[in-house]
């Protein structure tokens, strides 16, 4: 089902946002080629990614453990490497991509399908 969000016009190029989508927390990001959306916690220790830094262009890094995933697919691009010594936890954590869900922008309305 597709939920309302925003306005294109709401959210800048480099830009993301905190939004809900029905009942499912999401970060919605514009990248240079459009809106993405992912669920809004890192898979590493479940973190909030509200806060995350979205670096390349097209990846979101986890201000945590600095664990950074591909927006556009959710796929792991590198996995939590901070602080010294989180390797520990990453032995029992494996890496696991983010949830991401589809956008669409109609009439000037960012739309995202849960």
């Amino acid at each position: 089902m597709k939920h309302e969000v925003c306005a294109e016009a709401d959210l800048a190029v480099g830009q993301q946002i905190a939004v809900t989508a029905g009942d499912v927390k999401i970060i919605l990001f514009h990248l240079d080629d459009g809106f993405y959306a992912t669920q809004s916690n890192c898979t590493h220790l479940f973190m909030p990614l509200k806060k995350g830094k979205i670096i390349d262009g097209c990846k979101v890094q986890c201000p945590f453990h600095r664990a950074q995933f591909d927006i556009r697919s959710g796929e792991v691009a590198e996995w939590a490497n901070f602080p010294p010594g989180i390797q520990l936890i990453n032995a029992l954590r494996k890496e696991k991509a983010l949830q991401t869900y589809p956008v669409t922008v109609a009439e000037g309305k960012v739309l995202v399908d849960i």
